[in-house]
C-alpha cells in the first residue's frame, strides 16, 4: 500500500486509522525538508500502534541529515541515503530472512548500544532501465489533476554535471547524468495515458534537455504513438535550442522551465550557474519562437547579495522575455554548498525545518534585514505580474491566462511571506 498523505489530505488521526487497518510490518517514509516533522509524526504513529514495525525513511533531507534524524526521532529505525531502489530491496530481503542490516550499503542505523552508524554509500544505478516502472496502480491517481485534467509527473533521468550552490541533486544522484532510454520513457507514458487517462504531464528531470538528441527522440516517439498529451519540462538555458523546442512543441509540450536565477553577474558567479544573461535571453527567445511558454525561475537573498543585485534580478525578470516567473528566497538546504557556507559562516537564522520553504528568510544576509528581503520578494511578484504591458498582452492574446491562473497561483505561493513580511 502507498499512502500519499498530501494528495489525500490526511490528518494524523486519518493516517492512524489507515495504518491500524493495514497492519504493516514495514513503513517506508519520505519527506521534503519542511515536511520532515510530519514524517516524524507518521513514524511515531506507526511505532505506537506496533513497536515491532520497522520504520525506514529516505529522500534528500534524510540523505544529508541521517545522523540528526536518528538522534531526533527515536521512532525511525533506518535511514536510506541516496538512491533507494536497490537499498530498500535489500532491506526487504534481509527482513524476510530475519537477518540484520549492519552491512547494508547506503543506510544509517543505531547499533544495539544506541550509537548511530553510517554505512558507506551504495554505488549509483548504472542503467536506469533496470528500475521497474512505478506502481501507479497503488497511488491515488484520481487525486492528481490540474484544472480538472488528469495529471502525473515523471522523472526520466538522474544526476547533474553542474554544481549550483543551492542544489543537492548532483550530490544525491551524482555528477554523471544517467537517463532512461526513449523506449522506456514511452512505455511509461503509454501506461499513464492509456490505463490512467492522464492528459497533462510534467517531466521532473533537473534538465530534460541535457541531451538534446534524446529530448528530440522522445518528442518524436510521443508523436508516433499519438499519445495526445500536453506537457512541460525543465531546461538550462545553455542546453536548449529552437530545434529541440520545436520538437517538444510538436509533441504537445506547452511550457519550458528555465533556471535563470539572477540578473546580477556577480550573483551568477556566486551560484556557480555557469550561464550568462545573454544565454538566458537567447534561450527564452528560442522557446517562444518554437511556440512554447517560457517560465523563468529567479532567486534573491543570497548571503553576499546587495539590494542592487536583487533589484537587477527583478528588473531582468521583466527584460528577459519570459511569460511566467517564479521567485524564491535563497534557502540553504542540507547537503548543498549553500548549507555549508551558512553553517561555516554562522548565517542560519533558524533550524526549524518548517521554515525552509523558499518563501521564508532562514539565512542572514550581510547587507539587508530579513524583513527587507521579504519586501523585495513581494515586490518581485508584483512588479512582474502587474506590469501594464504584461496585463494588456495577457488580456488580448491569452484571454486572461495570467489574471485567471498565474496571479492566483502566485498569491497562494507567497501567502506565507505576506504574513511575515513586516514582522
Amino acid at each position: 500500500m502507498i499512502i500519499d498523505g498530501l494528495a489525500e489530505n490526511l490528518t494524523p488521526d486519518m493516517l492512524e486509522r489507515r495504518i491500524r487497518e493495514f497492519k504493516p510490518d514495514i513503513v517506508g517514509l519520505t519527506a521534503t525538508t519542511p515536511a520532515i516533522y510530519d514524517a516524524y509524526e507518521a513514524a511515531r504513529i506507526a511505532k505506537e500502534l506496533n513497536p515491532e514495525t520497522l520504520v525506514i525513511i529516505g529522500g534528500p533531507h534524510a540523505t544529508f541529515m541521517a545522523e540528526e534524524i536518528l538522534t531526533e526521532c527515536k521512532h525511525v529505525d533506518l535511514v536510506v541515503m541516496g538512491e533507494g531502489e536497490q537499498t530498500f530491496s535489500e532491506i526487504l530481503e534481509r527482513y524476510e530472512r530475519g537477518g540484520g542490516f549492519a552491512d547494508v550499503l547506503g543506510i544509517a542505523y543505531r547499533s544495539e548500544d544506541g550509537v548511530v552508524k553510517v554505512n558507506p554509500p551504495r554505488p549509483l544505478i548504472r542503467n536506469l532501465d533496470d528500475i521497474p516502472i512505478p506502481a501507479y496502480d497503488l497511488l491515488p491517481m484520481d487525486r492528481y489533476e490540474v484544472d480538472g485534467i488528469s495529471y502525473s509527473a515523471v522523472m526520466t533521468s538522474r544526476g547533474c554535471p553542474y554544481n549550483c550552490v543551492f542544489c543537492s541533486s548532483s550530490l544525491q544522484f551524482g555528477r554523471k547524468w544517467r537517463a532512461h532510454s526513449p523506449e522506456r520513457v514511452l512505455e511509461e507514458l503509454r501506461i499513464l495515458r492509456e490505463k490512467f487517462r492522464v492528459r497533462e504531464l510534467e517531466f521532473l528531470d533537473d534538465t530534460f534537455t541535457l541531451n538534446q538528441k534524446r529530448a528530440i527522440e522522445i518528442s518524436r516517439k510521443i508523436i508516433e504513438e499519438k499519445l495526445d498529451i500536453s506537457w512541460s519540462a525543465s531546461s538550462r538555458v545553455n542546453t536548449f535550442s529552437r530545434e529541440v523546442g520545436e520538437a517538444m512543441h510538436r509533441a504537445g509540450a506547452h511550457t519550458i522551465y528555465f533556471g535563470i536565477e539572477s540578473g546580477s553577474e556577480s550573483t551568477l558567479r556566486f551560484i556557480g550557474k555557469g550561464i550568462t544573461k545573454q544565454q538566458s535571453i537567447d534561450a527564452v527567445k528560442a522557446a517562444k519562437s518554437a511556440g512554447l511558454n517560457a517560465l523563468g525561475s529567479f532567486v534573491i537573498g543570497f548571503p553576499y547579495e546587495t539590494e542592487e543585485d536583487m533589484r537587477k534580478t527583478i528588473k531582468f525578470a521583466n527584460k528577459v522575455g519570459v511569460d511566467l516567473a517564479q521567485f524564491t528566497i535563497a534557502t540553504p538546504y542540507p547537503g548543498t554548498r549553500l548549507w555549508e557556507i551558512a553553517v561555516k559562516k554562522n548565517l542560519l537564522l533558524t533550524r526549524n525545518w518548517r521554515k525552509f520553504t523558499t518563501v521564508d528568510v532562514v539565512m542572514r544576509n550581510i547587507y539587508l534585514t530579513p524583513q527587507r528581503i521579504k519586501r523585495l520578494f513581494l515586490q518581485a511578484y508584483i512588479t512582474f505580474y502587474l506590469h501594464p504591458k504584461r496585463v494588456l498582452k495577457d488580456i488580448f492574446q491569452r484571454r486572461g491566462f495570467i489574471l485567471k491562473r498565474a496571479i492566483p497561483a502566485a498569491i497562494r505561493y507567497i501567502k506565507q511571506a505576506i504574513a511575515g513580511a513586516w514582522e
